[in-house]
């Protein structure tokens, strides 16, 4: 089985749904000498099957694929409705309708199934652990089963379950935050001291993320207990990424200053650039993915139009040391 402590370089390419992760970006990523990722959030299954296709022609090594865990929590009625009405302004003004807040499982056993026939390296699961039933599948399928985690006490439940690996998310990360109950605020505990405190309870291999922004964090966080490192925002500007054109000026042109962890956009929180949105909806409540679906029609529209103050821009705190270039030359100062 993979394990991504015998990499050449110990860095792994995050898997950032919703564009920026591309089968060009996974195989770069590796083909650098780390772990690159697909992410199948948001894809539908047929999507899914078509980037796994195309990362293997484009590298023989070590890919791994990140699913998101259904979530069965259902937001308070009053709270939901309340929320969704105070969007329809912003809606109006971008020339489009309020989406309809709704549950949905992501495809969860469809691509299940699709990993489990293309047997990738690895297998990330983010907002949940998944059941010890499904863990135990993809370890007898020879593929690495990674759950996401933000603290010691999550970490040991994940590995209890079946993980063989853990991906330990510190506050600084950019987009979603990996907690396994959405209902909680994310702890905001420095990623050392709760990556010390992980691997004081378990021996399997960690992977630490959130706020690396050079090979001094990879040389800290390595030295703090992680096998390997996790990052994202520093392939945000990648030539082979995914990210679209308003958010890369976004990123690089320095219109925006700082970043911070909202619910505003989906319902879970998650980090991104400081914007006028993120600032009035500061009320959003809990409900991934139902204010997800409610506010994509916006956040496609304003990407569309070039808003930056209504779209989402997922970047984390080490966002400003992010360059634009080869993704196998960004990996190689990192590590």
């Amino acid at each position: 089985m993979f394990d991504f402590r015998d990499l050449d370089r110990p860095i792994i390419g995050a898997p950032m749904a919703g564009g920026p992760s591309t089968p060009e970006l996974a195989a770069a990523v590796t083909n650098a000498g780390g772990l690159g990722f697909l992410a199948a959030g948001y894809r539908t299954p047929e999507d899914l099957e078509a980037q796994l296709a195309a990362v293997g022609a484009l590298t023989g090594g070590p890919v791994g694929v990140n699913l998101f865990v259904p979530d069965a929590f259902q937001p308070e009625p009053s709270l939901l409705d309340a929320y969704v009405a105070s969007l329809r302004p912003e809606a109006e003004a971008l020339g489009v309708e309020v989406g309809q807040p709704r549950y949905d499982d992501d495809g969860w056993d469809a691509k299940l199934s699709l990993v489990l026939d293309a047997r990738p390296a690895a297998v990330s699961f983010t907002f949940g652990c998944p059941d010890s039933s499904i863990l135990k599948r993809m370890a007898d399928a020879g593929i690495l089963p990674i759950v996401t985690v933000t603290t010691a006490a999550e970490a040991g439940f994940a590995v209890a379950a079946g993980a063989l690996a853990l991906a330990v998310q510190g506050p600084g990360a950019g987009g979603h935050r990996g907690t396994l109950d959405q209902r909680s605020v994310p702890t905001d505990d420095r990623l050392e001291d709760t990556l010390a405190a992980v691997r004081s309870v378990t021996a399997v291999p960690l992977a630490a993320g959130g706020g690396v922004s050079g090979p001094g964090d990879v040389v800290r966080l390595r030295g703090t207990g992680a096998d390997a490192v996790q990052v994202g925002t520093a392939l945000l500007l990648a030539d082979e990424a995914g990210t679209n054109p308003l958010h890369r000026s976004a990123l690089a042109g320095g219109q925006l200053s700082g970043t911070t962890l909202t619910r505003a956009y989906t319902g879970r929180y998650a980090r991104g650039l400081t914007n006028r949105f993120i600032l009035e909806h500061s009320d959003a409540p809990a409900g991934y993915p139902h204010l997800h679906h409610a506010t994509a029609p916006l956040r496609k529209a304003a990407v569309a139009q070039g808003n930056a103050d209504v779209a989402h821009l997922w970047a984390g705190t080490g966002f400003a040391s992010a360059r634009p270039g080869p993704a196998a030359r960004i990996v190689g100062a990192l590590a």
